[in-house]
């Protein structure tokens, strides 16, 4: 992605955004605030007409990163949009109410990090048994896997 055209989606953002990293033309990273996330995407998605490649989640400890995947293809370029939901109690406003397509991703990262995605059109298992304990997440860095029975 060339600097031009990356100016020119900040621009469309604008206050949104907090930060930029630019790891590589290819691999940039917008960070906004949670409850600004929702419109970002919403832009990213509606007017920049980014296509949405994935989300995914990292438990940092004090919070879960929410990662937003677009990928700019005329650009050669995925493009994040960050942000972090604190624990205890990770909650961020759902985009599937918007993009279909970002239904189960965002109920994937319910049910392995525990992030609740307000507003959700299907929430639900999608991976876990039904009967799995609620409020045990696998992908959270306090998951005792050894304690709960799940490795020799």
């Amino acid at each position: 992605m060339t600097p031009e055209r990356l100016e020119e989606i900040k621009k469309k953002l604008g206050s949104l955004v907090k930060n930029t990293v630019v790891k590589s033309p290819r691999r940039i990273y917008l960070y906004v605030e949670p409850e600004d996330s929702f419109k970002a995407n919403k832009i990213m998605f509606e007017e920049l007409k980014a296509r949405l490649c994935t989300a995914s989640g990292i438990d940092t400890r004090s919070s879960i990163e929410i990662l937003y995947h677009w990928g700019f293809d005329d650009d050669h370029c995925v493009l994040t949009v960050k942000t972090q939901a604190p624990k205890p109690f990770p909650e961020i406003e759902s985009i599937a109410q918007f993009l279909k397509g970002a239904e189960w991703i965002e109920r994937e990262i319910t049910e392995l990090l525990g992030v609740t995605f307000r507003n959700h059109p299907k929430p639900g298992h999608l991976v876990l048994d039904d009967d799995w304990p609620e409020g045990l997440y696998p992908l959270r860095k306090d998951f005792d896997q050894i304690k709960r029975g799940f490795r020799e």
